[in-house]
């Protein structure tokens, strides 16, 4: 199992006069020490997520000082931005990375975001699609072709050229067992969450997906789903309980206050539901942010010491899960996070001695039994 760091942290958290600073901080955390990537995500108009307005300008900073990690777009969402642009752009950031950019493409679900490209939502999910073969095209040196201002046919490429020969695709999906199955057929990774959904429903779509792959002439176990996580660990559970209950139900507010907005807005919410807008009363609000901190606890965040963790990675690795994508920016408090990754890297390096000692017993296993 793999570890990478996410941020998707609230513009609201106090920054001490540098927003970034966990971000830089982390990430060169990351890069020393054996973790595989480093992803961040596209939001806009809104504090949740504020900070990360465009992933391929976090990337390129990232990539000055980072020499290890992958930086990933997690999620680019492609409708709101011109295919062309996106292939310069993260092509630069390969130049700059050395070649270690990787993006997940979202579709986007919020309507407000696609102020940028209004008449693109209600199409994007095959937006995406089509700008994903012609971002992979240009990547590999074919041609742009359009009309200029002028009515006069365009044949451009790109410039700098990428150092990877191809650029390493994700789709982002919400829960949508659609979205694994067309994430499979194209032979891409899959970004996924346990948000609305548990692992038993997971695993189901993960078997779709594999499924998708090996019916469209890829491997079926080359394909990567990476699951991200909320993630703060510590040396007591009682006590990591209680560095993040607070800070988390706060955390959770401000997504529903987005959600909110967009359903006012006419538009779903995450994950492509309808809902009608209306208001939930104070007492009803509370009792469902404890409610989902309880489940969030216990059974779908890496909340407590590395042990407490274990039985959990174990758990999303049977169902092949191959990557833990840690989203660590939702307590405002930049030391303890950095504290925490300590922990993390502890959990890390617990589960590798833990296979090479399963491998090593199956291998002693076999050879006692090919003895007898």
């Amino acid at each position: 199992m793999d570890f990478g760091i996410m941020f998707f942290s609230s513009a609201a958290q106090k920054s001490n006069g540098n927003s970034y600073a966990l971000l830089t901080a982390a990430a060169k955390y990351a890069d020393e020490h054996g973790f595989c990537c480093v992803w961040t995500p596209e939001r806009h108009f809104h504090e949740f997520g504020g900070l990360f307005p465009n992933p391929s300008v976090t990337s390129a900073a990232l990539a000055m000082i980072t020499r290890n990690v992958q930086l990933r777009a997690g999620s680019l969402i492609s409708p709101l931005h011109n295919e062309l642009r996106i292939a310069e752009e993260w092509s630069v950031v390969d130049n700059l990375s050395a070649g270690r950019v990787a993006i997940s493409f979202g579709s986007g679900w919020n309507v407000n975001d696609f102020l940028f490209f209004p008449e693109r939502y209600s199409s994007r999910h095959a937006t995406m699609y089509e700008q994903i073969q012609t971002v992979q095209r240009l990547w590999q040196g074919g041609a742009f072709v359009q009309q200029n201002s002028l009515g006069h046919e365009v044949s451009v490429t790109i410039y700098p050229k990428p150092v990877q020969a191809t650029l390493p695709l994700w789709i982002t999906s919400s829960g949508n067992a659609e979205t694994f199955a067309s994430a499979g057929a194209i032979g891409a990774n899959i970004l996924t969450h346990l948000i609305g959904q548990d692992i038993e429903t997971l695993a189901s779509k993960i078997e779709h997906y594999r499924a998708a792959r090996a019916s469209n002439g890829f491997d079926p176990q080359q394909g990567i789903v990476s699951l991200m996580l909320h993630t703060y660990m510590g040396a007591e559970t009682a006590a990591v309980r209680d560095k993040v209950r607070e800070p988390f139900r706060e955390y959770l507010r401000s997504a529903i206050s987005l959600e909110e907005k967009a359903a006012l807005s006419g538009g779903v919410i995450s994950g492509g539901h309808k809902i009608d807008p209306h208001n939930i009363p104070d007492q009803v609000r509370e009792e469902l942010l404890d409610i989902t901190f309880e489940r969030y606890f216990r059974t779908a965040a890496l909340m407590g010491t590395p042990a407490d963790c274990q039985r959990l990675v174990w758990q999303l690795k049977s169902i092949g899960i191959n990557e833990i994508a840690c989203l660590i920016d939702f307590i405002d408090d930049h030391e303890a996070v950095l504290e925490s990754l300590e922990f993390v890297n502890e959990l890390r390096a617990s589960l590798s001695a833990e296979v090479i000692n399963r491998s090593i017993t199956e291998s002693v296993s076999a050879f006692m039994e090919e003895l007898e």
